[in-house]
């Protein structure tokens, strides 16, 4: 009985201990089976909207990599040379320039969603879309982004506004000299984007990026934005870029599917309330 009994649990203690090992395999086989798919972001808002897909790539087979970077040039060059699989960064007209201007094989596969450039005040109590000249004193002081992109998007909605009057033809390439009437007299300061949002105590108005309104925390300052049907929309929204040839891939598909879903768009809508507009049904 006692031989019988010891060879008992010894096929019992290896039995279990050859169930845990398999117990282990089969969850070391998952987890190698999620293949990887990584990306290169801006932090806010690319990043928090990648890092929320989380869940809905996983249940495709894939875990997502986020790497934040803190400027325009690299997560373009990292996925050109295929060291990213995609970036999320960028609207669609600065990925034109760009590869005009690098000669980077690079293209857009998903419209995402566009971040509104919007007018703040410090001393703003409420939003308010009437915003227009009448609202402005005379001799106002507004900051405007100083790179040529912005800047122009800027000068655009102070023209939607009614605020200065601009060039039929200047577009989405406006500058301060096809500004051709400024009734109330106001003084453009142009300034680094990304420095806006603290130099707002010292200026009547500012032109805020919607990216940077969110870092800052001045949401709440806003009066009002570029419309979101306006052809600054269109020239600026922000889109998922790979390498061309990779258009088609299944990580790139897994991607684009996790990225236009619905649980993306109400995560957008409820995130970002306005500064961050999804673009896609």
């Amino acid at each position: 009985m006692k031989k019988l009994f010891s060879l008992v649990l010894v096929c019992g203690l290896v039995l279990t201990g050859c169930g845990s090992s398999d117990d282990e395999t089969a969850k070391d086989n998952d987890e190698k089976e999620l293949e990887v798919i990584k990306v290169a972001a801006s932090e806010v808002p690319h990043a928090e909207i990648l890092n929320s897909l989380k869940d809905q790539l996983e249940e495709e087979g894939y875990k997502i990599e986020v790497t934040v970077f803190d400027d325009y040039i690299l997560p373009n060059t990292t996925v050109d040379e295929g060291e990213y699989d995609a970036n999320f960064f960028q609207h669609i007209t600065y990925l034109n320039e760009f590869n005009a201007s690098n000669g980077t094989d690079l293209t857009d596969v998903a419209d995402i969603h566009f971040e509104p450039l919007g007018i703040y005040s410090n001393d703003t109590t409420e939003k308010n879309d009437d915003f227009s000249i009448d609202d402005v004193k005379e001799g106002a002081v507004i900051a405007v982004p100083d790179d040529a992109t912005n800047e122009a998007r800027a000068l655009q909605l102070l023209a939607a506004k009614g605020i200065i009057e601009l060039k039929e033809d200047a577009g989405i390439n406006a500058t301060t000299a096809d500004i051709t009437s400024n009734p109330k007299n106001i003084e453009i300061k142009e300034i680094v984007a990304s420095g806006i949002p603290t130099a707002l105590p010292d200026v009547d108005y500012a032109v805020i990026n919607g990216n940077y309104a969110l870092t800052f925390e001045v949401t709440d300052k806003v009066i009002t934005t570029e419309a979101t049907d306006s052809d600054m929309a269109e020239a600026y929204k922000n889109v998922l870029v790979v390498k061309v040839g990779n258009e088609d891939s299944d990580k790139t598909k897994a991607l684009v599917k996790a990225l236009t879903s619905k649980e993306t768009k109400e995560f957008i809508e409820e995130t970002y309330k306005g500064t961050v507009v999804p673009v896609f049904e």
